[in-house]
Parts: structure tokens; C-alpha cells; sequence
């Protein structure tokens, strides 16, 4: 078993001109930090919206947390704790069942059809058997100048991860600090790095194309999606700002999250509950689509019938835009806009696709320890605790 390494464990309608004068200090930058006006300055500091204030908890269960005992369930929901070094087991009806230390502020992850969840943390990627729940191994990064291990929205390390259809490789975004981030390409046999390709600058989703052919990494703070294709790791780099780039790191109107539209192979980003972006990543071309959340979106997923789920975080603006919702959209534009209490971050949805998870970990401030459980039917909503500033989630189940 390969051991953690010495470093140890331990963001609308129109963009403000100049947003990007007078940021003095790199947290603003990013422009998803803390709660603020659309040009990305602070809270309070001029005028702008306040601090996004942490939601309600949600009610911790009161028996203990039950040792291991055989298979872990289908339909357990396995989340990444951005504010800890675990990943959390949580039963869908009565919370957290048990955690496994996987490495330092653990980001984004995957679970492939043999049980194996691979976990990407500020030292390494994590690899889990989610059977025996417990960590087979810790894949460190060959990426330079990720800085020392910590925690929060711009630490070094893994964020987007993702899985090739066949299995074989695992595909990790990894943010650099002081610049572009890269790809590392992970073959799952031998767990070892195989590739590092230079991508766009803090890596916040990966996703493949349906063939493996291609790895789609999306630029958070570059505006774009880099291409990769995966025999040669040959790059192309499609930029996506629907608002154009104006304020540069200071602005809030950048991509986050992305999925495969399962019917045509497109790239789908939302952004602020206003445009959806449709990329066609073979020509480049994108068309924009009409969204009627009206809030910040981060995370989303896409089910098999084409339906997709978008997570609105809440408002840039608390006096022009909604708060934080569930988007259901159907693969024919319609959408259905469930709100939500409180930030939410991301969302996986159950194995016959009646009900999402949405996690609360969120990665500017307003987070909170728990998933809400959405009847996609009813619209109904209740809270489940869950971990340590819950991120990435998946639902676990048998191939």
C-alpha cells in the first residue's frame, strides 16, 4: 500500500465594467468566495450584498454510527468532506453510517462499477472500496508547485475527477495555485500516473466523452473548456463565456460545473440561472439556451433519459436574483425550478431517477453539513445530515 507523502496530512445579465480594479487580495480573484455584487467585490464593501449566512443544520441522529458489516447497501450515498480528510457512508433515509480517512480537503469523486470510489484530495487521489469501506491507496499528484497541503476553495490539489467508460483510467483536474492546472491521467490497474496535460486554470469539473476518446476539462478561472483527447493527450482549448470575460479573475460569471448530454455527446454549463451553454467540443461551436433559475448555479448532472439537474447556490445580488433552487430540465428545454434552503453545491440523483441529492458543502462561504433529499416527482425537500462540509457525492450501486 502506497503511503501519503511527506507534505503529510495534517462567478449576469451585464458585467460591471472594471470589475477587476482595485482587488487587493487573491481571495476576491477567484470570484466565488465570498458573497458579493456580480463583479466579484467583496461583501459589504461597497455597498454589495451580505455575507451569505450559514443555513440551518440539519438534525444530527442521536444513535451511534454502526461498525462495518458486509456489503455497504445499495443507494448509500458516498460524499467527499471538503472541510475534513474523509469521505462519508450515508444512508438516504437516516444519515451518516461511517467515514474512511482518505487525504486532506477531499474534492471531487467517482465510483466505478467495481466499488472502487477514487477520491481527489489535496495530497493525492484516494482510491476506496466502498464494499469494505475502507482506503486501498493514496495516488499522489506529479504536478509541481501545488504548495503545501491545506484546505479551502484555493488549495493545490484535485477538484474535477472523472472515470472512462471502460474503466481503465481515472481523469483528475488538478488546480495549481499559481497558475494553469493540469490533467493527470491515472491508469486504474497499476494506480499510477500515467500523463500530466497542461490545461486551464483551476480545473472545477472533468468529464469524458461516451466514447473515451476525449476528456473535457472546464477552466474555472480561464473561461473555457480544454479538450484532451486520450491517446495522444493532444489539446484544444474552447472558450466559454457567454458574458464575455470582462473582469477577469474578479468575475462571477465563469464556468463551473459541466455534463455529456447523453443524446448527442454536447457539453452542457450552466450559468446564473439564465443561459445554459451547449458546446459542441468536435467544432468548437456552442449555442446558448434560455434558463429561468435566476440564481448562481454551480453543480449538475445529467440522468440517462436526457434530464438535467442544476444546482443554484443563491443569489450574486439578493435585490435582482432568486435564491438557492434545484433546476429540472427536461431534455426538451422545459424546466421545473424546486427551491432549496440554504447554499448547495452538487448533485447525483438516485439509481431510478426519482430523487436528487443536493450537497451543502458549497465552496464559498453560507455551507452547511448536510444533503437535501428532493422528491423530483413532488418537489418535496427534506434535510439529511451528512459529514463535514459535504461536496462531491455519488450514489452507490451495483452494476
Amino acid at each position: 500500500m502506497r503511503r501519503p507523502t511527506a507534505r503529510g496530512r495534517t462567478t449576469r445579465r451585464r458585467v460591471v465594467r472594471g470589475a477587476a480594479l482595485g482587488l487587493a487580495s487573491v481571495a476576491l480573484l477567484a470570484g466565488c468566495t465570498t458573497a458579493g455584487t456580480r463583479d466579484g467585490t467583496a461583501a459589504g464593501a461597497s455597498g454589495g450584498a451580505a455575507p451569505a449566512s450559514p443555513a440551518p443544520e440539519a438534525p444530527r441522529p442521536e444513535a451511534p454510527r454502526p461498525e462495518p458489516s458486509g456489503r455497504t447497501p445499495d443507494g448509500t450515498l458516498l460524499v467527499a468532506d471538503f472541510g475534513a480528510d474523509t469521505v462519508t457512508f450515508v444512508d438516504p433515509d437516516a444519515g451518516p453510517v461511517d467515514s474512511v480517512e482518505v487525504g486532506e480537503a477531499p474534492y471531487g469523486l467517482v465510483v466505478g462499477e467495481d466499488g472502487r470510489a477514487w477520491v481527489a484530495t489535496a495530497e493525492g487521489v484516494a482510491v476506496v472500496d466502498t464494499h469494505r469501506r475502507e482506503r486501498l491507496d493514496l495516488v499522489p499528484y506529479e504536478t509541481a508547485g501545488l504548495g503545501p497541503v491545506t484546505g479551502g476553495e484555493y488549495r493545490g490539489g484535485g477538484m474535477g475527477i472523472a472515470l472512462a467508460p471502460d474503466g481503465r483510467h481515472v481523469y483528475v483536474g488538478v488546480n495549481v495555485p499559481s497558475g494553469n492546472g493540469t490533467l493527470e491521467t491515472i491508469d486504474t490497474g497499476t494506480r499510477e500516473v500515467t500523463a500530466t496535460t497542461a490545461v486551464g486554470r483551476r480545473p472545477f469539473d472533468v468529464d469524458v466523452s461516451r466514447d473515451g476518446r476525449e476528456v473535457y476539462a472546464t477552466g474555472h478561472d480561464s473561461f473555457d473548456v480544454t479538450v484532451v483527447d486520450t491517446r495522444t493527450q493532444d489539446t484544444r482549448r474552447i472558450e466559454v463565456a457567454p458574458y464575455g470575460t470582462e473582469g477577469g479573475l474578479g468575475s462571477w460569471l465563469k464556468p463551473h460545473y459541466a455534463a455529456v448530454r447523453p443524446s448527442d455527446g454536447r457539453l452542457v454549463l450552466p450559468f446564473e440561472g439564465e443561459r445554459l451553454v451547449v458546446l459542441d467540443p468536435e467544432t468548437g461551436r456552442s449555442a446558448v439556451e434560455r434558463m429561468t433559475a435566476d440564481t448562481h448555479q454551480h453543480g449538475v448532472t445529467a440522468t440517462p433519459d436526457g434530464t438535467l439537474l442544476v444546482v443554484g447556490t443563491g443569489p450574486i445580488d439578493p435585490s435582482e436574483d432568486a435564491g438557492p433552487s434545484l433546476t429540472v430540465r427536461t431534455k426538451d428545454g422545459q424546466e421545473r425550478v424546486i427551491p432549496l434552503d440554504g447554499p448547495h453545491e452538487d448533485v447525483a440523483v438516485s439509481a431510478d431517477g426519482r430523487t436528487a441529492y443536493v450537497t451543502g458543502g458549497f465552496t464559498r462561504d453560507g455551507y452547511w453539513n448536510g444533503i437535501s433529499v428532493v422528491d423530483l416527482a413532488t418537489g418535496d425537500t427534506r434535510r439529511l445530515p451528512a459529514g463535514e462540509r459535504p461536496l462531491g457525492v455519488a450514489v452507490l450501486r451495483s452494476p
